[in-house]
Order: structure tokens, then C-alpha cells, then sequence
């Protein structure tokens, strides 16, 4: 049963399972090796589990939207061609496949991936005729424009796994870069990675309240295991600084450094290991960062107030901009454990703004809020991509002036040292619709139906009797 759920954790990596039902798991792993107190804090979530709900329903969905494949230009390249490809229809759900294929039946044609401009792209009668293309124009034409919307396709699959891993980095860090044999060396390792996954992966609330955060007491609780020999049953009751490590550190640091990149953690990794980690959310930065100046440049956007304006795409910039300052906190917590914070002196590159919902603006000003003092700091560094890029400069100096001038402490704020995180009571995960609280799954499933807090026109639930 152990391993099996095990297995079950691990696969909730790649998922959006709510912490209540990964709680519920993390029990049957530990069962026999929980104090009173361990028990109790678990017992907050796991109660909560679907499978001890009245409804055992949710409305949400429990992955990451997947990215639509090709299969229906292949299957129709592949009748025109008369060619085979994978046996497999799915395989087309991997960009990757459906490039070979693309490779492959270009080629029959003398076409050069890619390049599908109908006024220089095709090949005249004469270039056919020198390609040995015993082929009409017409069926040329055909099968060049078959291929053309199947670049298209490609095009439009590379960019939306893009923008969907992106989503998940900015959510759950590298979790799912961690492999099964990693994440099975240690069970009290992989009972913290998948719950604090879980966590991490919470949907946005519409609130102004701030949302919550995702190492809560139950996380806490569970790296504590890793750090700690549990002496007895009320050890978790023991101060902190009087807690026995383990005799065996037994812990798969690198692994919850991949989700947690916390400075204790960290402190755990070989300077061998730190440097590959640095490298990960390095490379990281740089892909983000080219496509925040690509959204930044064709979208029209308010930057010093950063509300959503008609035609603005909110959710790609707002999940990109999450996967930036997950990789830039992760950075930022990295050069510190090296010893490396001299290069904030000279490249201090600042947060990513996320764009905020005209309503929930309002509702800010209601409640007399004067404004988010980060969005102050934003307007006053150059964009954050430019820095990392070397298109402008900033510094450590810059920052923390921009920081003092908004109200804030730098280094508490997470603008030029890495976040302290300190664990905040569980709460129970909101069954939203639109980032709205609804108390009812069933009710919610009909309100997503209906289009209510979508932005979109809603439908009524029951049409007026005439």
C-alpha cells in the first residue's frame, strides 16, 4: 500500500491534486511513524480529502490543461502524401514528433520547413521540373498548403507548451524535472515535495486579502521530519533549537531544493549541486525573459498601474510573469548560498508585475488600499528583462532606494535577498469559479456552465417564464 501510494504522489506532480487529497495519502505513507501532533496538523487537511466528503466531487479540474495536438493536419497530410507516420495518433500530441514528420514530408516536395510564404516559398514550374517533381501546379499547390497549415500547427503547439510549462514553473518550480527513482530514495522527502507541490499549485482567488501562501504548518511540519530525529511522541513539541538531527540525514535535499530552493535547504547541497541548481533557474530567467519582452512588445499595457485593458492577454503575462519570479526567487536564493551576492553590486534585475482585474482594482480603492508598494518599485527599475538581458543596467543600490522610497523593506520584500518563508495556519482549498468562492462543487459546475464570472456574457440558470 505504501509504495503504491508512492507511486500515486509522485504522478500528482505532473497534476493539480488539492492538498486535502494529497494529505489523505501522506497518512497511509506514515501510518505507524506520526506523533500526536504530526497526526493532528495532517488531520486538518486529510479530513477534508474528497474521498471523506459527503459529494466526493470537484469541480475543478485536476490537471494543467493539455495543449491540442496535431493529429488532424497529419492525418490529413498523411492521405495526401500516402505516407505512414506513427502508429500512434497521440505520439502528435509531442511537438517534437510532429517536427520529424513535418521534416519528413517536406522533403517529397523539395519544401524547407518553416519557409511557407506562397510568394517565395514555391517552386516555379521550372524549379519542379529541375527537382524532379512530376507533379501538376495544381497538386503542387495542394500539397504545399497542406504542409503550410501544418507549420502553422506546429508553430502554434511549440508556443502554447511554451506558455503551459511556463504556467507550470511558475506554479510548482522544476517538481516535475524530478525523476521516479529521486523521488522514491526517501519517503519523508517525498511526502514534503508532493504535499508542498500540491500547495504551490493552489488557483488564484478573487480577493484583497492577498492570496494564500503555500508553506503553510502541514509543509512545515513535514520538512521538519527531514531535518529532525522524531525522539519520541510530543516531539514536535520541542523548541526548535533543542530538536536532534538526524542521526542518518537520509533527506533527498537536491530533490526539495528542485520545489523548495529555501537557504536551509540549500545549505544541505554540495557547492556542485548548487551550481548545476543556479545554471537550471539561470537558463530558466533567459527563456522567460525573452518571452515577456515578445508579450511585452505586442501588448498594449498599462505599466504604472498594471490594470487589464481590452485586448490585453492577462492570463499568458500573468502565468509568465509568476514563472519569472519563481526562477528569480529561485536565483536570488542560489548566488546567496554560494556566496555569489557580490553580482547583485553590478545586475540587479527586479520582479514581474502581474496585471490586475479592473474590478478587483476598484475593490481595492473601496477598501481604502492606497496600492501595492511593489507596483511603486516596479515603475521606478527599467524592465526586469532588460537588465538580465544587458539591454540597461541596475543595481543592488537602485533597488533598495526604488524599496525605501515605496515603504518597504528590501530585503523582507524579496527584492534584493531571498525570501524568509515562515509556515501560516492551513486553510481548507475554495472551490472557485473564476477565482470566485462558491460553497457547493455541483453549484459551481453550473455556474462554469452558465459563463457567471467569466467576463463573458452569462446565460441565466432558469429562463423567465413568460
Amino acid at each position: 500500500m505504501t509504495q503504491s501510494n508512492l507511486e500515486t504522489l509522485y504522478e500528482s506532480l505532473r497534476l493539480r491534486k488539492r492538498p486535502e487529497d494529497i494529505a489523505v495519502l501522506i497518512k497511509e505513507v506514515l501510518q505507524g511513524d506520526l506523533s500526536a501532533k504530526e497526526m493532528q496538523l495532517l488531520n486538518k487537511a486529510a479530513s477534508g480529502a474528497l474521498r471523506n466528503q459527503v459529494w466526493q466531487y470537484t469541480s475543478m479540474l485536476e490537471a494543467f490543461a493539455d495543449v491540442s495536438g496535431a493529429q488532424v493536419q497529419v492525418s490529413r497530410a498523411m492521405q495526401l502524401f500516402k505516407t505512414d507516420g506513427a502508429n500512434d495518433m497521440s505520439a502528435y500530441d509531442d511537438p517534437l514528433v510532429v517536427e520529424a514528420f513535418l521534416a519528413k514530408v517536406s522533403a517529397v516536395i523539395h519544401k524547407n520547413p518553416g519557409y511557407s510564404d506562397y510568394k517565395t516559398d514555391r517552386l516555379n514550374r521550372e524549379e519542379r521540373m529541375a527537382a524532379g517533381l512530376d507533379i501538376s501546379r495544381r497538386r503542387y499547390n495542394k500539397l504545399f498548403r497542406c504542409l503550410r497549415h501544418l507549420d502553422k500547427k506546429l508553430h502554434t503547439m511549440l508556443r502554447g507548451h511554451r506558455k503551459s510549462l511556463f504556467q507550470r514553473i511558475g506554479k510548482h518550480g522544476f517538481a516535475e524535472d524530478i525523476t521516479r527513482e529521486d523521488f522514491m530514495k526517501d519517503v519523508n522527502s517525498a511526502c514534503f515535495i508532493a504535499y508542498y507541490t500540491a500547495r504551490c499549485n493552489l488557483r488564484s482567488e478573487f480577493t484583497v486579502s492577498g492570496q494564500q501562501r503555500a508553506f503553510d504548518e502541514i509543509a512545515d511540519m513535514l520538512l521538519q521530519r527531514c531535518l529532525y530525529e522524531p525522539v519520541d511522541a510530543s516531539w514536535w513539541d520541542i523548541m526548535p533549537a533543542k530538536r536532534q538531527p538526524r542521526q542518518q540525514d537520509t533527506a533527498n535535499w537536491p530533490a526539495i531544493a528542485m520545489v523548495y530552493p529555501d537557504q536551509q535547504v540549500l545549505r544541505k547541497l554540495s557547492p556542485e549541486q548548487q551550481g548545476f541548481l543556479l545554471g537550471k533557474w539561470t537558463t530558466l530567467l533567459q527563456q522567460v525573459a525573452t518571452f515577456l519582452e515578445e508579450l511585452w512588445q505586442t501588448n498594449v499595457f498599462d505599466r504604472q498601474s498594471m490594470v487589464v485593458r481590452s485586448g490585453n492577454d492577462s492570463t499568458t503575462w500573468n502565468n509568465t510573469a509568476n514563472a519569472w519570479n519563481k526562477a528569480r526567487d529561485g536565483w536570488m536564493s542560489l548566488i546567496y548560498a554560494l556566496g555569489m551576492e557580490f553580482i547583485l553590486e553590478e545586475m540587479c534585475f527586479g520582479k514581474v508585475m502581474r496585471l490586475i482585474a479592473g474590478d478587483v482594482a476598484e475593490w481595492h480603492h473601496m477598501e481604502g488600499h492606497k496600492g501595492d508598494p511593489n507596483l511603486s518599485v516596479w515603475n521606478q527599475l527599467p524592465l526586469p528583462w532588460e537588465v538580465f538581458s544587458g539591454k540597461t543596467t541596475c543595481n543592488r543600490e537602485r533597488v533598495a532606494a526604488a524599496c525605501k522610497a515605496a515603504g518597504l523593506d528590501p530585503e523582507r520584500s524579496g527584492w534584493i535577498a531571498p525570501r524568509v518563508h515562515h509556515p501560516v495556519p492551513f486553510l481548507p482549498t475554495p472551490e472557485l469559479v473564476h477565482g470566485v468562492t462558491v460553497s457547493n462543487p455541483y453549484l459551481a459546475t453550473i455556474l462554469k456552465q452558465h459563463k457567471y464570472f467569466s467576463g463573458k456574457d452569462a446565460s441565466p440558470l432558469s429562463p423567465e417564464k413568460n
